[in-house]
């Protein structure tokens, strides 16, 4: 995934969820935030940042802020990336070498599943969700408690009933992490529907990611401990 016209800067303040305030080349500057959660450990005072700038008349800000500089490593905090850095990923023949279709958000029962895809004589459905919390190398999801989060867990359940197969893809928006685990501070119960779903069959894959201050794309597979 490939972004365009990319400005340093310096994190001020969060004003709320959408808009932040950066200085840029020495003048504040209004700027989208790319990712409503809360992100209270990248966003300190005067870290480094990246924004991407924009020249469409329709947009109410200029400036989109995409990651952040976090102990010397690339963050990317934008909550689209990782939808788009799979897609590449899956279209590439990262995931399954077998694959005749792919399509992005399908409905099943009461969810809408990120991407459905066809391989040999699978069907199979799969829910994405990007991971930026990070604390000496290990990187947890979630950030914030998540019931929607859950609900696609189990719905996962749900559809491997039904004869499909069940991913859940997190993506590490960063690189140089030592290994993935649910957040069970923040959310416990996400890290037990977690563990059940893994039990009756749910795949879990967890991926961290080459981040450039213009670029983001899937590296590797990473270890998991639930």
């Amino acid at each position: 995934m490939k972004y365009y016209n990319i400005k340093q800067g310096i994190f001020k303040k969060r004003e709320n969820r959408f808009i932040a305030y950066v200085e840029i080349n020495g003048k504040i500057e209004k700027c989208h935030v790319k990712n409503t959660g809360r992100c209270k450990e990248l966003l300190v005072k005067n870290v480094v940042v990246f924004v991407e700038e924009n020249f469409s008349q329709k947009r109410k800000t200029r400036f989109s802020l995409i990651s952040v500089v976090k102990n010397g490593i690339i963050i990317n905090m934008d909550s689209q990336a990782p939808n788009k850095v799979i897609y590449e990923w899956l279209k590439s023949g990262g995931l399954f070498s077998d694959m005749t279709f792919l399509r992005s958000e399908v409905k099943f029962q009461n969810s809408r599943f990120d991407f459905y895809v066809e391989r040999s004589e699978k069907k199979v459905f799969i829910e994405v969700k990007g991971v930026t919390l990070e604390e000496n190398g290990i990187v947890r999801f979630p950030d914030a408690p998540t019931k929607r989060g859950i609900k696609h867990i189990y719905e996962l359940c749900e559809a491997l009933k039904k004869g499909y197969d069940s991913y859940i893809i997190f993506v590490v928006q960063m690189n140089d992490v030592l290994w993935f685990e649910p957040n069970y501070k923040t959310h416990p119960e996400f890290g037990e529907a977690l563990k059940t779903a893994q039990k009756q069959g749910v795949n879990i894959i967890v991926v961290n990611c080459n981040v450039g201050i213009d670029f983001i794309i899937v590296d590797k597979q990473v270890e998991i401990k639930l």
